[in-house]
């Protein structure tokens, strides 16, 4: 049923990304986690006509994007988790994550892309998915194993999750079939998305390097964190203003995440009735 649910970051790339990128003359891109690769696509063909590169890391993408990467030339793979690989890493002129959707991940990562910014004295532009439901204020663990125990919540690749529910449900709502866990809670300190971000920014931000974040609340939920000092900055800004915490777009999200739960619960009504 994953083909009736538009979930890809690439559905933000011609209205809000790509533009972004231009205004902000981005050359050079990183992106965490590429899994088969359908945003990188658009950003190895936007770096190819900016006469840039792109870099993929990812530890276990999907043999469609390395049989894609082994025909790109401007494209790069890192074969490695985030946390490991960042620190070997140039500074690019933009940053998208969207690879491990838990707290503890997505904080390290954000801190070391900072660092990384600093060192090369370069302004921050880092695109993220996944900080609206369900990993705006839940953890999920693809490998949970790379968590430190004492930043890993309870978790579980049983069960389901719904917007209306703070718990979990065995068997029912969304999940991982196997091939990710969910936090047993939802909320509170250190988890979720959503609270990496703002955690990160909260420390981050200071007075002579202020940074600005944007959330637009459609399709899992895209961020934006960009140096407000940065020559493109206000022109950046003022593209992403209109999608900021926009009312109509939270409301349209969670009625299709509402309408394609309540599809997933008949189907699993159904099998237990037929099956």
């Amino acid at each position: 049923m994953t083909q009736l649910l538009l979930h890809s970051m690439a559905e933000f790339a011609p209205t809000i990304i790509l533009p972004c990128l231009e205004r902000a003359s981005v050359c050079d891109i990183t992106e965490i986690g590429a899994e088969f690769g359908g945003m990188s696509t658009h950003l190895a063909n936007y770096c190819a006509s900016a006469k840039g590169t792109l870099t993929s890391v990812d530890p276990s993408p999907k043999q469609q994007f390395l049989d894609w990467v082994a025909q790109h030339d401007e494209v790069r793979h890192v074969p490695q988790p985030s946390l490991d690989a960042l620190e070997h890493l140039d500074c690019p002129d933009a940053w998208f994550v969207d690879g491990d959707h838990n707290y503890y991940t997505v904080y390290n990562e954000l801190t070391a892309i900072d660092a990384i910014c600093q060192r090369d004295g370069k302004p921050m532009l880092a695109f993220l998915h996944d900080i609206s439901w369900p990993c705006a204020r839940r953890d999920c663990y693809y490998a949970p194993e790379r968590i430190p125990e004492q930043h890993r919540h309870h978790y579980s690749y049983d069960v389901g999750v719904h917007p209306d529910s703070s718990g979990t449900t065995p068997n029912r709502g969304w999940r991982g079939m196997g091939q990710f866990a969910w936090a047993l809670h939802e909320g509170g300190p250190q988890n979720g998305v959503l609270t990496a971000v703002e955690d990160f920014l909260a420390g981050a931000d200071t007075d002579d390097r202020p940074l600005v974040f944007a959330h637009v609340p459609a399709v899992f939920g895209l961020g934006v964190i960009l140096d407000a000092g940065a020559d493109w900055a206000e022109d950046v800004a003022g593209l992403l203003l209109p999608w900021h915490d926009n009312e109509l777009l939270a409301s349209l999200e969670l009625n299709r995440l509402r309408n394609y739960l309540a599809v997933i619960d008949w189907q699993d009504r159904e099998a237990e009735r037929t099956g």
